[in-house]
């Protein structure tokens, strides 16, 4: 039967389900807050400069493959992906650099350099990569965890994957260089983790990686959004900027459609939300309609880290700066640090950072001559106290400090566009519930059934999409969970 279909918000995974929706022959339409599509990967536009504000690692091409496909297209015609080489160029405490790809032969050659002695273990340890990908990503990560009894079908597996272990102490079993550990285990990091607390089932994203490699969306990650919305309109359906929602209209029990800010109604058949699970349950359906997702559960749950990322543009290239595309600076303080942002929820005068040069790759992302950035440091979510409207101008200069005087020589007067992010805008903004950049934490008790479910348990005809459902962050968890959110509605 044909649906009338809201979807609420346009990052990914609102994007992906519209389209998958159109492709069953469903009337879709989406409304988003902002004044562009994406989401979290909102692009900004400075001075001759695109700045992507969100996911810039393309980790599995086949599930945007499979997306235009079913809607009867081709994804080349849309949009290029090309390959990153190396997938990371990842630096420790003295600068000294460690690079991986897909070579197998490569990586065992940066091992030698490093502990000629981690080489067999590292042989060990991605041996096992692939029985983790094929149960946690192949079987489970597109299938809805609606029942208990569907967590206990699969408990055995996840003993047997060692998944009761963190990524950390898993890839220690086989790798003993204190660094090489790091280099193995950060992967939690990219979708909102603690390598130290992350189910070893993540584990996966490092086989994920070698399997198709790393890729760039020529443009920018926005071009894979404006080819989503592109492909939409050519499926019949619609994108609303501008357009806030202000309630999930509920009758009988059901999801029934939507109000907005402006006051304007429009009514559905089913709804999808692309928006924070906890923000959707906390502001958009009243308390009389809410059982399961009470305010108390909402605020006993563990979410994410937030993010503080400064984008920015100079006015000269970096070409020998001995820079990569992505490039990962880890601190000398490790295990603390992430226990501070974890943990203690304390912001720390120190740091690791995710440093992004997409000019590299892609040079029309600048003016001629210049070079784009961003710089992205994991910090703790509002819990924290910190007055951001205090501390982000002091944290932006150490940050900015730091790679002048470690990685970008005469930084500071060369930069020609300059902006920032910081906790507050992914709550006022993102409406991500205490400013997490990722959601709920990806805990093994925070998994499969234990997430907020696909469907709501509470409302009928409302399922969630994105980072917050289920299988979790990170563009692979996204897509799968707009897979989900199709088959349930059919």
């Amino acid at each position: 039967m044909k649906k009338n279909i809201i979807v609420i918000g346009s990052g990914f995974g609102g994007l992906a389900a519209a389209s998958r929706l159109l492709s069953k022959g469903h009337n879709v339409t989406v409304f988003e807050k902002r004044d562009k599509p994406g989401g979290r990967a909102y692009v900004y536009e400075m001075n001759g400069f695109k700045f992507d504000g969100g996911p810039t690692v393309i980790t599995a091409p086949f599930m945007f493959d499979d997306i235009f496909e079913t809607a009867g297209k081709k994804r080349e015609d849309y949009i290029t992906f090309v390959p990153c080489d190396p997938f990371y160029r990842i630096f420790d405490s003295n600068g000294k650099k460690f690079d991986y790809n897909n070579d197998h032969d490569f990586i065992l050659s940066e091992i030698e350099k490093r502990n000629p002695s981690d080489k067999d273990g590292y042989e060990k340890f991605i041996a096992t990569t692939k029985p983790i990908f094929d149960k946690g990503f192949v079987e489970l990560a597109d299938k809805p965890f609606l029942k208990f009894t569907d967590m206990l079908k699969v408990a055995p597996d996840l003993i047997r994957l060692q998944s009761y272990k963190n990524v950390y102490k898993y890839v220690s079993q086989f790798v003993e260089d204190e660094f090489l550990r790091r280099v193995f285990s950060f992967h939690p990091l990219l979708v909102g983790g603690n390598p130290f607390d992350t189910t070893s089932i993540y584990a996966m994203i490092h086989y994920l990686e070698r399997e198709w490699g790393v890729h760039f969306a020529l443009g920018g990650t926005g071009a894979i959004i404006d080819a989503f919305v592109k492909l939409i309109g050519e499926q019949g359906g619609n994108v609303n900027l501008n357009a806030e929602i202000d309630e999930i209209l509920i009758k009988n029990g059901r999801a029934s459609g939507i109000r907005l800010k402006n006051g304007e109604i429009h009514h559905a058949d089913v709804v999808v939300s692309n928006a924070d699970v906890a923000f959707t349950y906390k502001n958009l359906i009243g308390k009389e309609h809410r059982k399961k997702y009470t305010d108390r559960k909402i605020e006993r749950t563990n979410y994410s880290m937030s993010l503080f990322v400064i984008y920015f543009g100079t006015k000269k290239r970096y070409n020998h700066s001995g820079l990569a595309h992505h490039n990962i600076i880890l601190g000398e303080r490790y295990r603390g640090l992430l226990s501070d942002i974890f943990h203690k929820k304390k912001l720390s005068d120190d740091f690791s950072l995710y440093l992004h040069m997409p000019t590299i790759t892609d040079p029309s992302l600048a003016p001629e001559g210049h070079e784009a950035f961003y710089v992205l440091s994991p910090v703790p979510h509002l819990d924290s106290g910190t007055d951001w409207t205090e501390t982000a101008p002091k944290y932006r200069d150490a940050i900015m400090n730091f790679l002048e005087e470690n990685y970008l020589p005469g930084l500071q007067e060369n930069i020609v566009a300059e902006h920032y992010i910081d906790p507050l805008h992914f709550r006022d903004t993102l409406n991500s519930y205490k400013g997490s950049a990722f959601s709920v934490e990806p805990l093994l008790t925070q998994s499969a059934w234990f997430r907020p479910h696909n469907r709501s348990e509470d409302v009928e005809n409302l399922y969630f999409v994105g980072a917050g459902t289920h299988p979790g962050a990170g563009l692979p968890g996204v897509l799968s969970s707009a897979k989900i959110a199709e088959n349930l509605i059919g």
